[in-house]
């Protein structure tokens, strides 16, 4: 098993990428700078984050980095306060720093608190909380005096002790002259500028990861502190994050629709511009990366420690000469024992030839990599627990792969094989038609037969890969499966969030037609091809599971409507997959409405023409 944190171990050769963003932090000419490193969700950003900040604090060039992760700010009441107080107290608790620096340090963390007063963005002070911001603040010192002066004391203290200590702060600052907020920022601006100085640090280096993890709100007031308050001389921030939750973030913040690049709206575009000076996007993983990458997890979890780091090495510097090849079990066998590399080639199995569709399927994202790996050696310890006699993992691999990328399709398997032996004669059809024509000619055949749900590239690939299925009794791998199998959500913790959220927000009851359909125009459509198939198979896959709920039926009505590509032959692919005596009959009326779609029409005729259910007689009445 592998964990899912975090590491500075290296295994995708993403060492380059911290190497590349550290020589852009050390050009002085470039400082201050913000920096996005930008990827999905699970694509190796914090990995990224990690190696840099050790990378960076060996350097001895005075530099001083601190990593923050943005979702610990979460829960305040002031993201932006919570955000500069965190950053100050580093330099007021770490024993690099001389005394003056500390006290100076204690002064700045005060005016923060100063700033929260004056916005009252906080709870419940404590009568010590609030001693500590009276010895804060010079000029507004003689206005609270005169203030307090003329309130009985111990009445004061029970106020600033109790639940109401935020009203009654609020009451005496609500007729206070009017700050200017420019010359609040300015004067902490100089402050921080002067603390960095003073410090003797030649640059700041402020890392923030799981930005994206916050809500909208939360996300913008922590880039909004670091770009009005801290972006003075020789500071660098770098910034972890998913651009979409960003761009979703500021979207929600000014209530402006975000679109896509080219169409003239540019609020959003040019907001996140101004709050990021330079981006820097994570490409997804190449087959030859993807298949390095279970190689090399396989080989951790196989090896002793020091075994692996020497394999570790052997691949640091097989990188330096050759970036774009695989690094395997070839260049492996070299440098580890005879018995060792016998037992990591049986444990590799046929996971390094699934990796172009490991690639395509799980769109070469290191976390769901990973997370794939973590269920196939689970399943694979149940088939040993459970004594299944000739199990061979590469066909548990092959299936698996169908499972995660084609769910539909992995039932279609499963309800195909339980009708007979274990060994379904449609695996049979496909596998031999396949093998005896071209790429192109067996796409042409799948569209003129019944089996035109296969019709897809990575599926056309899947059925090529070895093992063949034909002659294997499938009952046991499918056994091994079998929650999956009842629950027909295959994978959710793989679903990336972004999908999730989307699907979240459209499958709420009483939820008007025109919200649904700005929904779908905002969160849907502007999906990539990847994560639309991916959006459609999960629709799909919930439908399935939900097939009472009109919900899940006029999800698909709407994407159909409003254009979504894919959305019709998944609705297709649905009706096929459902007992039609469970869809509600008002549905029957709905479907009357693609009686001319050319995906749907001739289907829905044929499928209904004949059956006795509800939904039938509402569609043929």
């Amino acid at each position: 098993m592998w964990s899912d944190n975090e590491t500075t171990e290296d295994l995708l050769g993403f060492k380059v990428h911290a190497d590349l963003i550290a020589e852009v932090i050390n050009d002085s000419d470039l400082l201050p700078i913000t920096m996005g490193v930008f990827g999905d969700w699970g694509s190796g950003k914090s990995s990224i984050l990690k190696i840099l900040s050790e990378q960076l604090k060996e350097e001895e060039d005075g530099t001083f980095v601190l990593y923050f992760n943005g979702w610990l700010f979460e829960g305040y009441d002031d993201a932006k306060a919570a955000l500069l107080e965190s950053i100050i107290k580093e330099f007021e608790e770490n024993k690099r720093f001389a005394p003056e620096v500390k006290q100076k340090a204690k002064k700045l963390i005060k005016s923060v608190n100063w700033m929260r007063i004056l916005g009252l963005g906080f709870k419940n002070i404590a009568l010590p909380v609030a001693s500590a911001y009276l010895t804060g603040g010079v000029s507004i010192l003689p206005f609270l005096a005169g203030k307090l002066s003329k309130i009985d004391s111990s009445d004061i203290i029970d106020k600033l002790k109790g639940d109401e200590a935020e009203g009654f702060l609020k009451s005496l600052v609500k007729d206070l002259p009017e700050e200017d907020p420019s010359m609040l920022v300015r004067e902490f601006r100089e402050n921080f500028k002067e603390l960095i100085k003073e410090s003797k640090i030649s640059k700041l280096v402020i890392i923030i990861d799981d930005l994206d993890r916050c809500q909208p709100d939360r996300i913008i007031e922590n880039l909004e502190a670091i770009k009005l308050f801290l972006n003075v001389e020789n500071t660098a921030f770098i910034i972890g994050a998913d651009p979409r939750i960003v761009r979703d973030a500021i979207s929600h913040r000014f209530k402006v629709r975000d679109v896509e690049p080219g169409t003239g709206n540019r609020i959003v575009s040019d907001y996140l511009e101004k709050l990021i000076q330079v981006p820097y996007n994570l490409p997804k993983l190449s087959d030859s990366e993807v298949e390095t990458y279970i190689s090399l997890l396989i080989c951790k979890r196989e090896l002793t420690t020091e075994t692996f780091h020497t394999v570790l090495e052997t691949f640091y510097a097989y990188r330096e000469n050759d970036r774009y090849s695989v690094f395997g079990l070839a260049n492996i066998k070299g440098v580890i024992g005879t018995v060792e590399f016998e037992k990591l080639s049986k444990s590799l199995g046929s996971l390094p030839a699934l990796s172009s569709i490991i690639t395509q399927s799980l769109y070469g994202n290191p976390r769901q990599i990973k997370r794939f790996l973590n269920t196939f050696i689970l399943r694979n310890r149940l088939a040993k627990v459970a004594n299944i006699s000739g199990f061979d993992e590469s066909i548990l691999a092959k299936l698996m792969i169908l499972e995660y990328t084609e769910l539909p399709l992995f039932v279609k398997l499963y309800e195909w094989q339980s009708t007979k032996d274990g060994r379904p004669n449609q695996i049979l059809e496909l596998e031999t038609e396949c093998s005896k024509s071209s790429e192109a000619d067996f796409k042409e055949y799948l569209g003129k037969s019944d089996y035109s749900n296969w019709n897809k590239d990575k599926v056309v690939k899947w059925l090529k890969v070895e093992p063949a299925l034909s002659e294997i009794d499938l009952r046991d791998y499918f056994w091994i499966s079998r929650d999956n199998i009842s629950s027909t959500i295959a994978g959710a913790s793989l679903i990336p969030p972004i999908i999730k959220s989307a699907y979240n927000k459209l499958n709420q009851e009483g939820l008007p037609v025109k919200a649904t359909k700005a929904i779908i125009k905002k969160d849907v459509m502007l999906l990539n091809e990847s994560e639309l198939n991916q959006f459609l198979e999960f629709s799909v896959a919930m439908a399935q599971r939900n097939q009472e709920s009109p919900l899940s039926y006029k999800l698909f009505q709407f994407m159909i409507e409003e254009g979504v590509r894919g959305s019709d032959e998944s609705y297709k692919y649905l009706l096929n997959l459902v007992d039609l005596a469970k869809i509600p009959p008002a549905i029957g009326v709905d479907l009357r409405s693609f009686k001319e779609n050319p995906v749907l029409g001739d289907f829905l005729s044929e499928l209904l023409s004949t059956s006795k259910s509800k939904v039938a007689k509402a569609f043929n009445k």
